[in-house]
């Protein structure tokens, strides 16, 4: 199967024909007129590369660091929830694919593999996502767990005090299927949800998730783990610096794949007034919509130190497992070298501002005609 897929996307249609519908709806789908999940993937086509020429690319080295962690590309692997919908091994054959390519994986909360499950399919580095439960021995519980099975980092959510109205969910009354668990959660009675007239997840997420999460629940868990965190769901300057003065160590750039609040800005859209604001002072992530080498160049050159990606790694898992979200891996890999080399730049560091023009950039040009 995987041999006759030429790029990421080809992914989607496939999965939706292997996929039960309720699994394929939850993956796939965003929050309620669903236009910032279209438009995470169309503003990355208002961004276009100003390559230079006569460069030689003989060698184009696409080695980075993140979190003094080196790995092999500036790609590394989001957070998607309850991957044994979309394979039977779900989370472990992620987490094998992702260490053969030597870069990061993030675990969910809603796994349906544990962390020490994870950790056990060998070396690999691999970062914890966090949601924070009501009950905070809950949260110490899991993130110790996290720490203890090798973790390195904490990706805290912070945009989702309640979930967002995903249509596709309630028309389908999601719900885990019966044979699966929260593993992480599994040992706390909090392992299932129940099914509902509506969505069962957003039922779940009402009943377990604290509303009144703030700062300083960023400062607590500094108080709880040495590990480093990452405040994922920034889009706009102000948070950045508040995430900043509250001690985060990195930032990630996300609207959570256009599930929360629709008509949000595209996370690219998003990504230069955030790197401005963070001024150097921590590195700044992006997830939302990447599909394509030259999106992950786009994102370089506006000033992002890498992306993830979701949705592509459910639904190649879920039509060639392990296999489907290495060839994913490799087919980005290669298509940022491709771009990079036909830009003229030889490694991350000669990625610049000045590779990419932005329809803003040519409403400026123009005003001072």
């Amino acid at each position: 199967m995987a041999s006759v897929i030429v790029n990421v996307s080809e992914y989607d249609a496939l999965a939706k024909e292997k996929l039960p519908k309720m699994v394929y709806d939850y993956y796939a789908s965003g929050a309620e007129d669903q236009y910032t999940l279209r438009d995470n993937r169309h503003a990355f086509e208002r961004i276009w590369f100003r390559p230079r020429i006569l460069i030689d690319v003989t060698q184009v080295d696409l080695t980075t660091t993140v979190l003094g962690f080196k790995i092999s590309m500036p790609i590394m692997v989001a957070p998607t929830a309850m991957q044994r919908m979309a394979h039977p091994e779900g989370e472990l054959a992620t987490a094998r694919a992702v260490a053969s390519a030597n870069t990061i994986m993030t675990l969910s909360s809603w796994a349906t593999s544990s962390v020490e499950e994870v950790a056990s399919v060998g070396p690999g580095i691999r970062f914890f996502q966090l949601y924070v439960y009501k009950d905070r021995n809950v949260v110490a519980q899991l993130v110790r767990r996290a720490e203890r099975a090798g973790f390195k980092a904490i990706a805290l959510t912070v945009d989702t005090p309640r979930l967002g109205r995903r249509e596709a969910d309630i028309k389908n009354r999601f719900v885990l299927p019966p044979h699966l668990t929260l593993k992480n959660f599994e040992g706390l009675d909090l392992g299932k949800m129940d099914k509902t007239a509506d969505s069962g997840l957003a039922s779940y997420v009402a009943g377990q998730i604290d509303r009144s999460l703030s700062w300083k629940d960023v400062k607590w868990l500094q108080t709880i783990t040495t590990l480093p965190i990452l405040v994922k769901g920034v889009l706009t300057a102000e948070d950045t610096r508040l995430a900043i003065q509250n001690g985060a160590a990195g930032i990630i750039v996300s609207n959570h794949g256009a599930r929360q609040l629709d008509y949000v800005s595209a996370t690219i859209d998003a990504l230069e007034e955030v790197v401005t604001a963070a001024q150097g002072r921590v590195p700044v992530f992006l997830d939302g919509g990447v599909r394509r080498g030259t999106d992950v160049l786009k994102a370089l050159a506006l000033g992002a130190s890498g992306v993830f990606i979701g949705r592509p790694v459910v639904f190649s898992l879920a039509v060639d497992g392990e296999a489907g979200v290495k060839k994913v891996l490799d087919m980005l890999r290669d298509e940022l070298e491709l771009a990079m080399a036909l830009s003229g730049c030889r490694s991350l560091k000669e990625i610049t501002r000045a590779h990419v023009k932005t329809e803003r950039d040519i409403i400026h040009s123009a005003a001072r005609l």
